[in-house]
């Protein structure tokens, strides 16, 4: 059965994968990104399903949960340990980081390091985001955004969903105390105009927000889903800035 787990009782982290290198994940820093398994939204247009693991629910830990290679803690300081003075940051991102009881220790280490560190966050955990940023353990944080409010559950594979832990993350992130983004994935058969238009009028006090075209691969949750054209990015992008002029597309 696939499940998104909450792994909260893993102290040493444990990864699906490293990108070595980006130029694009942490705007204006050159970065690696890591990836945390194990999430707790389904999107159906999800990029990383490879870390959306197969397990029985009673299972807790992870080198049971996960049949492919995975890599811990440890291999990612030590390979840090080679970037200094080479990187400025790490990308933390998943799954959903938030889920992991050990990530502020982790984070804790990567500071010793000197590296800066950006959270990516589908936002449905506000009292851990809050937490890291009031301990100063965050210096830049990516939030999804899914969809409009009233297509939130359907977007992110359920039945229903109480947006309230949402909006709780847009209050934080909209206090001000790190720079953050919002970003929404547009797909033709969870997306219109008029969804992008409630998200904008969602988030109009937002300092950035990115609209970025869905892209099919084998690593996608649910097959068959299809992408807008560049010319439909461009119309979107221009109603969107009209309510939110921070807007631009990414990708």
């Amino acid at each position: 059965m696939i499940i998104a787990i909450a792994i909260e009782r893993i102290n040493n982290m444990i990864f699906g994968g490293i990108h070595k290198l980006t130029l694009l994940d942490y705007p204006e820093q050159t970065a690696c990104t890591v990836y945390t398994i194990g999430c707790n939204f389904l999107c159906p247009f999800c990029q990383n399903v490879s870390l959306i693991v197969e397990v029985e629910e009673q299972q807790s830990d992870i080198t049971q949960a996960n049949s492919k290679k995975t890599i811990c803690e440890t291999e990612v300081l030590e390979f840090l340990e080679t970037r200094r003075g080479l990187l400025d940051g790490i990308c933390i991102g998943g799954g959903e980081p938030l889920l992991h009881e050990g990530l502020e220790s982790f984070i804790d280490k990567i500071k010793a390091l000197g590296f800066l560190v950006k959270l990516d966050t589908n936002g449905s955990f506000p009292d851990k985001l809050e937490n890291l940023i009031k301990n100063g353990e965050i210096d830049y944080v990516a939030m999804d955004i899914k969809n409009a409010p009233e297509k939130y559950a359907k977007t992110i594979g359920m039945a229903e969903y109480d947006i309230s832990p949402i909006e709780k993350s847009m209050k934080i992130l909209h206090a001000g105390a790190v720079p953050y983004e919002f970003r929404t994935t547009v797909v033709h058969e969870f997306h219109s105009l008029d969804d992008l238009l409630s998200i904008a009028r969602w988030i109009s006090w937002a300092d950035k927000y990115y609209l970025q075209s869905f892209i099919n691969s084998d690593g996608v949750f649910h097959k068959g889903l299809t992408a807008y054209s560049d010319t439909d990015m461009q119309v979107f992008l221009a109603e969107v800035k009209k309510i939110l002029p921070c807007t631009e597309l990414r990708g």
